[in-house]
């Protein structure tokens, strides 16, 4: 037994001066007597004031001794007293770091259970080998290094963390948990509970001189899903084309099935004959423009990871752009329309204008034509009457030529011809927040105004004029089309990975302003750019998706990461758990028992001699009933 808080000294200094205090309080006691008297001629003169003597003695030691016995209860409770033999050497802080990967999931088949299950195990155990002063901190320990508990003596907050650890999706990055813990660490040991299975990084070196590792065996074999990629065909929109590789962690080689389907509907297989430590890629194509569930799964493939062998991804609806042109001369457009297969044009008279079509189109092109109401979608005014134009008119200009182009990114891309010569053309006087897309010497010739309904206003008619000639002409049509609705022409790339850190190529010249990479609920997720590669961390499963301008690529990481290397642990790191120190028995606090029976001897005192006894005595007498009858005396 020993105090935590207090010396021996300093608690019988403490004792001695409060049990001396109290026994004065009983000595110090001054006495009273009443008495009763017949009549007042029994009463003495009080010429002499009476005489108050003290005591001699105690008369209640009893009740001295339960006080004296409460406080050297509350006393002990204070000073922390501990059962059991103190350690003669100094604590130190140990951090415990527990592998939370993805492969700790894996089912061990003769034992049952996951291999995270047997590192638990291995942890309970190692903690009973330390002294009980000593301080352990629990960190999880996947793709990053995460510290559960801070530097803890508790050994039920210490159990309860290994009990609550889980497998994550990612890797472990066993190089990152090492410098961690030695950068952390307070003199005792770096203790490891690991299966081995690490994502390749580099490790410490050297590593740490007090690195134990507790080393969880279990099965090696594994196939899974590595990389999914899905991508909208350059030459046919309706098409998708489908990337799926396979990889064998083992060291035996396998073969599996490679079921792929859509909507529940099979769309193609392939049979892998996969070699130790290698991978191979399916290439799989099939048309569709409808919203859907693509999901690829291994057959036949019976590992103790069954985690990785599944994935699924929802394909985006891939919707036409719906466009109606008021034209008396169809045929001039129609070619510049039907370009793009993403655009479903429909030509109407100009006499046909209303606002009421049972289809309401996306975007309405008016040539040469201004209806009586103004549309309530996106619009395009070509050469439109100069007194009902939406962007006011300052001239007519003839004989001109185009000799500056517009810097927006989408309006402007590739459009690098000069001197383009108009035969005629309206000019316009645009607004502070309009876009003056061509321009010539005398003044605007092309305007867009953004705004919640797009508007473009085009003084000259793309195929009426020299325009026609030029690349411009259907390079410009496609940039405002674009730039009107640019979800129509978003280029739709999916991706299907691990999670973690994720690099991605971007396309050359991309404008960094332009990119976003949002999280499946819309959140901005932080990420860096390096050159043409753009990076960032995802710790659980999800979709993100990064937007550059008219490209989007979605990655869904749903695919838990396997670690490509098995660590050699060197012959100079100690390994398992080791012999039960036997320094000392567990100390245990019992102060709370202290404390309980200091109370208990103070309240029995209270109850049994306090003056509140007196008084409910005398409150006793006094509700007594008087006799009825009385003896007369004779």
């Amino acid at each position: 037994m020993f105090f935590l808080n207090l010396g021996m000294g300093e608690f019988l200094a403490l004792f001695s001066a409060i049990s001396a205090g109290v026994v004065a309080l009983y000595l110090l006691d001054k006495s009273r007597r009443k008495q009763t008297v017949a009549t007042l001629r029994f009463w003495k003169p009080a010429d002499m004031p009476s005489q108050v003597q003290q005591r001699k003695r105690i008369t209640q030691p009893w009740s001295m001794l339960l006080q004296i016995l409460g406080i050297l209860f509350l006393l002990l409770a204070l000073a922390g007293v501990r059962i059991g033999q103190q350690s003669t050497g100094t604590a130190r802080d140990h951090v415990l770091i527990m592998d939370s990967s993805a492969w700790m999931g894996a089912r061990l088949a003769q034992r049952g259970g996951t291999l995270l299950d047997e590192a638990r195990v291995q942890a309970r155990a190692w903690l009973k080998t330390i002294p009980s002063t000593d301080r352990v901190m629990v960190v999880r320990a996947d793709a990053v290094a995460a510290p559960v508990t801070r530097f803890e003596s508790n050994r039920t907050i210490i159990e309860q963390a290994i009990r609550e650890t889980q497998p994550s999706a990612s890797a472990l990055n066993l190089g990152e948990a090492l410098r961690f813990a030695k950068q952390t660490g307070g003199g005792g040991e770096i203790v490891l509970a690991t299966s081995g299975r690490i994502a390749t990084g580099e490790l410490p070196s050297p590593l740490p001189t007090n690195l134990r590792v507790l080393t969880v065996t279990g099965p090696y074999a594994n196939v899974g899903l590595h990389k999914i990629g899905l991508l909208r065909s350059v030459t046919d929109p309706d098409a998708w084309e489908i990337f799926v590789t396979a990889k064998n962690y083992g060291p035996e080689q396998k073969n599996v099935t490679l079921a792929l389907q859509f909507a529940g509907t099979p769309v193609g297989s392939k049979q892998f004959s996969l070699k130790p430590l290698s991978e191979q890629e399916a290439t799989f194509v099939f048309k569709t423009r409808a919203a859907g569930v693509v999901e690829a799964r291994l057959l036949s493939n019976r590992d103790a990871f069954p985690q990785d062998d599944r994935a699924s991804f929802e394909l985006p609806n891939q919707r036409q752009l719906r466009v109606a042109v008021y034209s008396t001369e169809p045929a001039l457009l129609k070619p510049l329309l039907a370009a793009n297969p993403n655009v479903s044009a429909t030509f109407l008279a100009p006499s046909a204008y209303t606002t009421d079509l049972k289809e309401k189109p996306d975007v309405v092109i008016l040539d040469r034509f201004a209806p009586p109401t103004p549309p309530q979608q996106d619009s395009i005014w070509i050469e439109p009457p100069a007194a009902q134009s939406p962007v006011p008119v300052t001239a007519n200009y003839t004989k001109v030529k185009i000799t500056s182009w517009t810097s927006d990114p989408i309006l402007g891309a590739g459009l690098r011809t000069h001197d383009l010569e108009l035969d005629s053309s309206l000019g316009f006087r645009p607004s502070a927040d309009d876009i003056t897309i061509a321009a010539t010497d005398s003044g605007p010739v092309l305007v867009a105004r953004p705004g919640k309904l797009k508007t473009i206003v085009m003084g000259f008619h793309p195929e009426r004029s020299r325009v026609k000639y030029e690349l411009a002409a259907p390079l410009l049509f496609a940039n405002i089309l674009r730039w009107i609705a640019p979800e129509s022409f978003r280029r739709w790339q999916l991706t299907g990975g691990n999670v973690g850190t994720v690099n991605v190529k971007l396309a050359p010249h991309t404008d960094p302003a332009q990119v976003k990479v949002l999280g499946g609920d819309g959140s901005i997720i932080p990420y860096t750019i390096d050159g043409d590669s753009l990076r960032f961390y995802s710790s659980s499963p999800g979709t993100v998706r990064i937007l550059t301008g008219e490209r989007e690529s979605v990655y869904s990481l749903t695919v838990p990461e396997v670690g490509d290397v098995m660590w050699q642990i060197p012959t100079n790191v100690k390994r398992g758990v080791p012999r039960r120190t036997p320094i000392e028995n567990i100390a245990r606090d019992i102060w709370y028992w202290l404390a309980l029976a200091g109370l208990g001897c103070l309240l029995a005192e209270w109850l049994i001699y306090g003056k509140h006894r007196a008084r409910l005595k005398a409150a006793a007498q006094a509700a007594r009933p008087a006799p009825m009858f009385e003896r007369k005396a004779s």
